[in-house]
């Protein structure tokens, strides 16, 4: 019998054994001299009622995965996992590595600069600036512009987070562009109710670092706020590679009820950092301390404000609405490498982007029957993003300096607009299905009205435009004792940049921009929480990727964008994670012990390419396995350590499979396989002090995880910190 028709059948005969039992008793108080009346016996068929908490192997998925439906977005059948960064300890100065260490197949490319990330994933692209990894802030994306310029350059300090939620398959149906995956950053917010409270975090380590990062929040009434505001310096490793950053941030909530809530976030970061300049192979080997460009330098400014409403209207209907409006500046000083005893360059560029964005997000949920959940909305974006450069013989010239020479002026546009609708079926036998579409238009234009000056092509005036309708499916099946099986069959695109249309150092337009990369994706996988303390999340991946676009030369100086072939992605992806003192009294006092691994196992090869002999070649950073795990020891309220692994196999770091160069500027064909460890703890002395420490990169390997044409970067040695945070 299904377990949903046994529980009321059991109820049913529990409810009707104290009727059994008042007539039993009645016939026993039968006088004596009655007439005994004859009775049948009737035997009743036995019902095995077994309890079965649901509420807790719920409560025990959700340390480390996704809601299945997290207020108005649907992400049962989705692969998701989720870092809850109070459960380790602190995340110093944006250490990638350590904020990403459970988070299974994201590749971090080392660049050690506050002003440019490289994240990568199962092989789909360069990870150049997380070009190819859609990468949110609640909800709300931070590329500088999200579809005519999808790069990162900001990322907000680990201490303002609550939490990294990583979204596979279908994240392209539920936040739009890039093929997959989302990775959406969690802000803190207090909760209504939170006391008024002030902390303090001084924090020093080697090269120079020291970080700074301070608190306020509380609530009265219907209102609750939270502000800090933080600074991390750096002199890095080489000269001219130091960097500073500062953060601030502030959360305003008005509650009126609990059906109705309204907040402001505010967002603004600013960060420069000297551009050392990367090596050549023998370069590195003989001094990776060596800066062949001493006078460039990068700096970016990024200020976001979002207003937010999330009612709920009652029978089931939730709306949750968000409008923001984001400006960055990005600007760069550079000019060509030179080492010593080479003369330096006669002249430097200035360049200056900036993005000027706005969009509205508005979703709605309707819950209704047993656990079904429809969602729908629609997704509208501006963005205006001029583009400017200028040449300087001041090789130290100010970033705010426009008395050179003009080089370059371009205005650029994008402008995306999305309808989207999905709807969770609850079945019998506990099987669930999810079908999604979502329909996307995209526009980018460039008008150019200064081109440089060694180019003899026409001024570029393109526009392109894009309609692009896309499904998924999704299947599940809960089983056992907080078991799942999951099936995600889902589509997704990159949309075209600004680059993509035309090549503004070209000496050629092309005349019409390549069709959009668009993907497919399959993964099928099982996990849950079949004991006390142990997780598990294992799957199967396929990925075809059609329509690559990449830059080809078409003479000894001209590059154009052009589509140039396939690629198809597919492995596995396994997580497991145990507490083992979960079963024990220690924890309920507090007390976990938690060994965690994950494995990323990838084959990837170009499936077809208009480039001669590509085909079978494996995409560039796109290692064969990414291994991750961590042993940590956490005691509530008192301490946190956690020792943590990354270990990475070779990769090529370009499509061609081949080295590039020769002498000092010679690249390897093969970015070296690497294994690098950090260990890191939180203690807390009393509920007013709390002492930080940690070292990353503890066996100190020397070693590097990206390369560009231009040459490679350089890693981290080892490096340490140690700190104190107070708490009023």
């Amino acid at each position: 019998m299904p377990r949903r028709a046994a529980l009321p059948f059991a109820l049913a005969c529990a409810l009707a054994l104290p009727a059994f039992a008042a007539a039993a008793r009645q016939a026993d108080t039968t006088p004596d001299h009655a007439t005994p009346t004859p009775q049948s016996v009737t035997n009743l068929p036995r019902v095995d009622v077994h309890g079965y908490d649901w509420r807790r192997y719920v409560a025990a998925k959700l340390r480390h995965q996704m809601a299945e439906v997290a207020g108005t977005k649907i992400t049962v059948t989705k692969k998701t996992t989720v870092t809850h960064l109070d459960l380790q300890p602190t995340v110093i100065g944006n250490n990638l590595e350590q904020l990403l260490a459970r988070s299974p197949g994201v590749l971090v490319s080392q660049q050690p600069t506050p002003t440019q990330f490289n994240l990568g994933y199962r092989g789909l692209g360069n990870p150049q600036e997380s070009e190819y990894v859609l990468v949110m802030q609640d909800g709300i994306p931070l590329e500088s512009d999200w579809i005519g310029f999808p790069t990162l350059y900001v990322m907000p300090l680990a201490q303002s987070l609550s939490e990294v939620q990583l979204i596979r398959g279908g994240s392209s149906l539920l936040y739009g562009p890039e093929p997959a995956p989302v990775i959406n950053l969690v802000t803190k917010r207090p909760k209504p109710g939170t006391p008024f409270s002030a902390s303090t975090g001084q924090v020093v380590g080697n090269h120079g670092l020291y970080s700074t990062y301070n608190t306020l929040e509380g609530s009265g009434g219907a209102w609750t706020f939270r502000f800090d505001a933080a600074y991390v310096r750096s002199d890095g490793t080489r000269p001219n590679a130091q960097s500073q950053m500062r953060q601030a941030d502030f959360y305003l909530e008005y509650r009126p009820s609990d059906r109705n809530l309204w907040w402001l976030d505010l967002h603004a970061t600013a960060a420069d950092s000297g551009d050392a300049g990367r090596l050549g192979y023998p370069q590195w080997q003989a001094d990776p301390r060596a800066t062949p460009t001493p006078w460039n330098r990068d700096w970016v400014d990024r200020d976001q404000l979002v207003l937010g409403h999330t009612r709920e209207f009652g029978d089931g209907w939730r709306l949750t609405g968000k409008l923001w409006f984001a400006y960055q500046d990005l600007a760069s000083r550079a000019a060509s490498g030179a080492l010593a005893p080479l003369p330096p360059p006669a002249s430097t560029t200035l360049q200056d982007e900036q993005f000027r964005t706005q969009g509205l997000d508005l979703r709605v949920r309707k819950a209704w029957g047993h656990g079904n959940a429809f969602t729908a909305g629609t997704v509208l974006f501006h963005g205006s993003d001029p583009f400017r450069q200028w040449s300087s013989p001041d090789l130290y010239v100010d970033r705010h300096d426009r008395s050179g020479t003009p080089r370059l002026r371009q205005a650029r546009s994008s402008d995306y607009y999305a309808v989207f609708a999905e709807n969770v079926f609850r079945l019998p036998h506990e099987i669930h299905v999810v079908p999604s579409v979502r329909l996307e238009r995209e526009r980018v234009a460039v008008d150019e009205t200064v081109r440089p000056p060694f180019l003899r092509r026409p001024l570029i005036h393109e526009a392109d435009a894009r309609t692009v309708p896309l499904f998924g499916l999704g299947i599940g099946n809960d089983f056992g004792h907080g078991n799942e099986t999951y099936l995600n069959v889902s589509q997704g695109w990159r949309p075209l940049r600004y680059f993509d249309m035309a090549s503004p150092f070209a000496n050629v337009v092309p005349g019409h921009a390549p069709d959009p990369s668009k993907s497919l994706s399959w993964e099928a996988g099982v996990h849950g929480v079949p004991a006390t303390g142990l997780y598990y999340d294992a799957s199967l991946f396929w990925i075809d990727f059609r329509n690559r676009i990449e830059a080809r030369h078409i003479n000894a100086t001209d590059v154009i964008e052009v589509n140039t072939g396939d690629t198809r992605s597919r492995g596995f992806e396994g997580q497991l994670s145990y507490d083992f003192l979960a079963p024990t009294a220690r924890a309920a006092r507090g007390e976990h012990l938690e060994a965690f691994a994950s494995v990323s196992l990838l084959d990837a090869k170009f499936t077809a390419s208009t480039i001669p002999g590509q085909v079978g070649k494996v995409p560039a950073y796109a290692p064969r396995y990414l291994a991750k795990a961590g042993l940590s020891w956490r005691v509530e309220q008192r301490v946190k350590l956690s020792l943590t692994a990354v270990s990475s196999a070779a990769q090529y770091w370009q499509d061609s499979d081949q080295p590039l160069g020769s002498g000092a500027s010679y690249l390897p064909a093969r970015i070296p396989a690497c294994t690098v460890l950090d260990l890191a703890g939180d203690w807390q002395l009393n509920r007013h002090v709390k002492l930080l420490a940690g070292i990353s990169n503890l066996a100190d390997r020397r070693y590097y995880d990206r390369v560009w044409q231009t040459g490679l970067e350089p890693a981290y040695g080892r490096s340490w910190y140690t700190g104190v945070q107070l708490k009023l």
